[in-house]
């Protein structure tokens, strides 16, 4: 009976020795893998650099992205600034040419502006919207290439069909693109943009006041500096 009771005794010290050392593994571990979290999460960029960050959907047919584009400013006389060219959320669109495959030289881009935006955030689970944009819609030209972006809810409430056709009279040609978008994905769009509203309006600038280098840009080590601005209307 004694021998029993410290053969016990034995096993329950060995027990509590093990985990012991698991519990100080697991401390370990976890306070490498927040030093490392902490230095990717506090890593300084290049204020040359450029950031690319798109949120990327890829399906049977095509392929979606969007990313935002910040405002250009420019410097005023009194020293001020003000916003030159205002940030849109750019999307752009690519066909499947195969089993995850994806042709990126046929890729068209529709430029969402910060209305746009407020009319996205603002779907509900079975609402839809439409934009139409023509680049030269107040000049001769009206007309000769049109844009159309239809975001139109599934009938079971569980997502979108994101579509975009693009008509252009000046090369003939139709272009037409669809990506079916979960309810999920579209939760991560929908958030995201949200983040990035007031950012692309520039009003970032004006609630934190940050400094502006002579350029427009805003200056500071730390900061992000903004995408150079493309048109939708470029290739």
């Amino acid at each position: 009976m004694l021998k029993l009771s410290k053969l016990l005794l034995h096993s329950s010290r060995a027990s509590k020795s093990m985990l012991g050392v698991a519990a100080n593994d697991f401390k370990l571990f976890s306070g490498i893998a927040t030093r490392a979290w902490m230095s990717t999460a506090t890593a300084k960029f290049e204020p040359s650099a450029k950031i690319f960050a798109p949120y990327s959907i890829y399906k049977g047919k095509a392929a979606l992205s969007a990313d935002p584009l910040l405002p250009k400013f420019t410097k005023l006389e009194t020293g001020d600034y003000r916003v030159e060219r205002r940030g849109v959320i750019m999307l752009t669109f690519w066909p499947a040419i195969g089993e995850r495959k994806y042709d990126w030289e046929k890729r068209q881009k529709f430029a969402l502006s910060a209305t746009e935006v407020g009319s996205l955030i603002n779907l509900g689970p079975k609402d839809s919207c439409e934009f139409f944009h023509d680049p030269s819609m107040l000049s001769s030209n009206a007309g000769q290439v049109r844009k159309s972006l239809s975001i139109k809810a599934h009938a079971d409430g569980s997502g979108y069909f994101v579509s975009l056709s693009v008509v252009s009279n000046v090369h003939n040609t139709n272009d037409r693109f669809v990506v079916p978008v979960t309810g999920a994905e579209f939760a991560v769009m929908r958030t995201a943009f949200s983040f990035a509203l007031p950012h692309i309006m520039g009003w970032d600038k004006l609630v934190v006041k940050v400094p502006f280098s002579g350029n427009g840009e805003s200056s500071g080590s730390a900061r992000v500096v903004p995408q150079a601005q493309t048109s939708e209307w470029d290739r």
